[in-house]
This record gives C-alpha cells, structure tokens and sequence, in this order.
C-alpha cells in the first residue's frame, strides 16, 4: 500500500481510504459485515477511515471495533460535522462554537476515544463566520481533542478566505479537503485542486466511482440492476443524460479491457493519479466490492491511458448534467466554475 502526505500536515494516509457512510444502514451493510469490511481494510494496509456525525450508527461501529481490537494507533480516524441530521433544533448544525463544541464530544464518546486525527468541516456555513469556527477549531487542537482539522465540498474561494482568516488571527489551518471527483465530474480540475495545492491541503476525493457508473455497474443496452442505486432513484434509461452517459461508459470500458484493467481499477486509478489528492475514499457495502476496490491500490496508469481518458471527457468538465437532476449523482461543487487544463504536467502525479 502506498502512504501519502496529507498535505503538509505531517500526517501519511494510505492511497485509498475506507469511507463507512453504509455502516450500520439497515439493508445496506450491518454491523457484522461493517467489522468485515474494518478488519480487511486494516489489514489491507488502509489507514484511514472516514466517518461522520449524521451517519447513522457508523461513529459507534467503528469505535466498538477499534477499541476491542486495540487498533486506534494504527488508524488516522477522520470524522466531519456541520450537516443537520434528525434534530429538530434550528441550531443543530453549522460551524458555531456552541455546536462545534457538542459535536466533537459527541463523536469522541461514540468513536470511544480521547482524540480524533482529522476533525472535517461538513459544507459551507453562510450564517456563521469563519473565524468562530476557527477559534473553537484552534482551542480543540490546542486540547489535544483534535489534532488536524479539515473541510468538506468548500469551494476554492472559501478555503482562501479560511487561509488568510487563519495567518490574521493566529487559528489553526485547514489541512485537507474532501471533493467530489471522478472521471465523470472533473470540475474541481479547474481551480479546487489547484488550490488545496497551493496552500498546502491534501484531497480526500469522494464519489469516485460517481454512484457505480464507473464501477462497470451500468451498461448500455442493460436494464439498471434491481438493487442498484439507479434503480432505487427511478432513473429514466431514455432520458438523454443517461444515454450520453452509457455512451462514455462503453468508450471507458473499452479502454479499460485493452489496459488489462478492471473498471474500478481505472476509475481509481485515474483520480489517484492527480498530484493533489492524498487519498480516494472508497465506500463499499460488502467484501466483494472492498476487494474491487483493492485491486487498484497498486496501479498506476499509463501517459497513453491518461491522454485517452481526456479525450473521452474533456478535462475540467462534467458528464454530469446540471445539480439537482434526476440522475446527478456528486456534483458537489458549491456552483464553482471549472477551467481545462493546458499543461498535462499540472494533473499528473510525478513517477
């Protein structure tokens, strides 16, 4: 397993990272199969797990097994808050110190542990000033509660504006950010990614295989497997989105036959590739799709492959149709524009 910095935070992550969002959902992956998916992972060489507060039984789950397996040294445990969840109270949510403060000693109770690794901020908070947020981020790790902070779908003007809040004021500085990123939604190629370089933050991608449209899960001429999760939001196969979809994803097949790779492996190995990103999360329900996921730890893709993947879709652009669509599945970028790249240098990781 290959070990990367995450940013200059001094912190090494593996190159994959085990997202639990599915942990403990009902019909989705229990607990037993979540302790699977824990103990493979970690033995796999994964060392980084990311988890939330609103997801559910995932912060108990995972703290249960790394307490009783006395693995919580060997694993960079990373949490995010911020996003409301059931709670009928209008101020449960955001970047307040008031709610900041509740979060993390919740989360620290149920992930049974003293300190968390990476404390992530979950969205942009508009009613909130970012130097509150900062200072009680800054106390936090001042306490040894938290011991590297980060943020989550920011969209790169706003982590400058939290950079220089952080040099003004002495605070604490964001170290990593999680983007939605995929062969399907290169958006962030534009300016986030850039950014996070520029200032120093490693890149945690989510949605990487864009809700299994890269993980060879959907193919043209093929209904939507019933347990897919296009079947489950209604997605039309007539609609014309879809179809230019379907359409990419038999080009990428293609290449990823005559690569002698798997679609997964390609997918991954394409997001992997960026000199930005730090880590890919991978979010499996079962062992069967971790072990896909695995295979691509070791890959590295081709100059060749690169290129032919730039010609099937534009750098910087989206297969994607618009937010909020009836088949968008991670866009997640805060409505920021993208620019193509001209050098080829600027997004790949050096060999």
């Amino acid at each position: 397993m290959e070990y990367r910095p995450l940013g200059r935070s001094g912190i090494k992550v593996s190159k994959l990272c085990l997202g639990a969002q599915n942990f403990g959902q009902g019909g989705v992956t229990d607990r037993a199969e979540s302790e699977r998916l824990l103990g493979l992972s970690l033995d796999s060489g994964l060392n980084i797990i990311d988890t939330a507060d609103i997801y559910g039984e995932s912060e108990v789950i995972i703290g249960n097994y790394l307490k009783a397996s006395g693995r919580r040294d060997d694993v960079v445990l990373a949490t995010k808050f911020g996003v409301k969840g059931l709670s009928k109270d209008p101020n449960a949510k955001g970047g307040s110190r008031r709610w900041v403060t509740r979060c993390v000693e919740r989360s620290l109770r149920r992930l049974k542990t003293d300190y968390i690794d990476l404390f992530q901020f979950y969205r942009f908070d508009k009613y909130t000033d970012i130097e509150e947020t900062l200072g009680i981020l800054s106390d936090l790790v001042r306490s040894g509660k938290v011991l590297a902070v980060g943020l989550s779908t920011f969209p790169p003007e706003l982590i400058v504006e939290a950079h220089w809040a952080s040099e003004k004021h002495s605070f604490v500085r964001f170290r990593s950010e999680q983007s939605p990123y995929s062969i399907f939604a290169r958006g962030v190629e534009g300016h986030l990614l850039p950014t996070c370089q520029r200032y120093g933050m490693g890149v945690l991608t989510w949605g990487s295989l864009n809700g299994g449209w890269l993980s060879g899960s959907y193919r043209a001429g093929q209904p939507f497997p019933a347990d897919s999760r296009a079947s489950r939001m209604g997605i039309d196969l007539e609609d014309a989105g879809v179809k230019r979809k379907l359409e990419v994803v038999e080009q990428l097949a293609d290449l990823a036959k005559s690569a002698d790779l798997t679609f997964t492996q390609l997918a991954l190995g394409f997001v992997t590739e960026h000199p930005a990103v730090s880590s890919a999360i991978i979010g499996p329900r079962n062992v069967d799709q971790l072990q896909s996921s695995l295979a691509a730890a070791d890959v590295r893709l081709t100059e060749d492959i690169l290129n032919r993947i730039d010609e099937i879709v534009e750098p910087g652009t989206y297969v994607d149709p618009a937010p909020g669509s009836s088949m968008s599945s991670n866009r997640g970028d805060s409505g920021f524009t993208a620019e193509p790249f001209r050098n080829p240098d600027q997004r790949r990781r050096p060999r």
